[in-house]
């Protein structure tokens, strides 16, 4: 038990604009619409502890942080090095909850672990790699004249190909058609040839168990890499995935939607994926991810790690099993989506042109998770707050 102490944390809200970016149809996914200025919102968490080290992290949403308000007392005063301790505790006390507010402080914590110690977070989780391939994945398809057709998208995934991505992941319409989408499946295999790796995540959009089974069709004759989360159950049905995998071909990517390492585990043993999702800000941080995904290893299966960010990174710079960095949201019109443009005070950056020759980006390498933000920026976008301790 080390000497250090949890004396006060801060949780800020702040804004950003995003240009040439509105809402679809019914006001849920971004899209791209030329002209049009929409305002992101983050929030930062800030660990303060005795000895003057400090954690730091952006992420996390409105819900998470409702959450968080529920227990971020019980931390003051607590080692900020056990971790496991904390995990454990808030667990339980949050067991009524999905347990989302657990996520951006367990981040943050690595975070100190990392500066307390002098070592960047995925050297302190192992270490596997230090650079890592990245697929596209795209915004949802619009109709502003942006990825408003199978060709566009068929462009776009061309121009990604070009650019060195070795994977292209299509989010098409809210307001979709089904014989579009699969068009847009067919049209995009065709364009790149056999050598890109190709997804379809249609965002639980479809409406039907029958009409996913036509769509997974259309990605086992294009071959494509996995289909991720596609009908209206909001990917969370066992039985409904297990029998789509009894038909289709193409590899399944479940359990975005669904939180920890216990329900995880319990989609992984009914058979119904066939790859993992994690997201270290969803599944109970840094901490709680990692054991999804050793789980995942376990039964012989890989992890692929939702969304972008510095945690992200070094999560799967510690681990075997994984495939792909996830780069986005992107699209050929706009790069106002990477959220990365103001937040951070050094080079750190996720956007389309993110990548070096290889389709890789690095790992940050300093202390924790290695960025440093622009406090300057947050604070005069600052929308709100709370402190806890002090």
């Amino acid at each position: 038990m080390s000497k250090l102490r949890i004396t006060k944390i801060e949780v800020h809200e702040f804004k950003f604009p995003m240009k040439d970016v509105g809402k679809d149809y019914n006001g849920f996914n971004i899209v791209y619409k030329k002209g049009s200025t929409g305002t992101g919102f983050a929030y930062v968490t800030r660990v303060y502890t005795n000895e003057g080290v400090t954690g730091e992290y952006v992420g996390g949403d409105s819900p998470s942080f409702a959450e968080f308000n529920m227990f971020a007392n019980y931390l003051i005063g607590k080692d900020p090095m056990q971790r496991e301790l904390i995990y454990n505790d808030v667990k339980r006390a949050m067991r009524k909850f999905d347990k989302m507010g657990l996520g951006p402080i367990d981040i943050a914590l690595w975070d100190l672990a990392g500066k307390y110690y002098g070592a960047p977070v995925y050297e302190l989780l192992g270490g596997y790699r230090t650079s890592l391939p990245c697929y596209a994945s795209t915004m949802h398809g619009d109709r502003n004249g942006g990825l408003d057709s199978p060709q566009a998208y068929a462009d776009f995934a061309v121009r990604c190909k070009e650019m060195g991505y070795p994977g292209f992941k299509i989010h098409g319409w809210g307001d979709y058609v089904l014989s579009q989408e699969i068009e847009t499946v067919r049209t995009v295999r065709d364009a790149v040839g056999p050598e890109m790796d190709l997804m379809l995540d249609p965002a639980c959009e479809i409406n039907t168990w029958l009409e996913t089974v036509k769509l997974g069709r259309a990605c086992d004759e294009a071959n494509f890499t996995w289909l991720e989360d596609p009908y209206k159950d909001t990917g969370v049905s066992m039985h409904g995935h297990k029998k789509l995998k009894e038909i289709i071909k193409t590899p399944l990517l479940q359990t975005e939607h669904i939180r920890g390492v216990e329900q995880h585990v319990d989609f992984i043993a009914s058979g119904a994926t066939d790859l993992v999702r994690v997201d270290p800000d969803y599944d109970a941080g840094i901490t709680g991810a990692m054991k999804i995904a050793h789980a995942a290893e376990g039964f012989g299966l890989d992890v692929e790690i939702h969304s972008p960010g510095p945690a992200q990174r070094h999560m799967m710079a510690a681990l075997r099993n994984s495939n792909y960095y996830e780069m986005a949201l992107v699209h050929p019109n706009t790069d106002e989506v990477g959220r990365s443009h103001d937040i951070y005070a050094d080079d750190y950056r996720d956007a389309l042109d993110s990548i070096d020759e290889n389709g890789h980006v690095p790992v940050p390498q300093g202390d924790g998770l290695g960025v440093e933000y622009d406090w300057d920026f947050i604070m005069k976008n600052r929308t709100g707050g709370r402190e806890y301790g002090g």
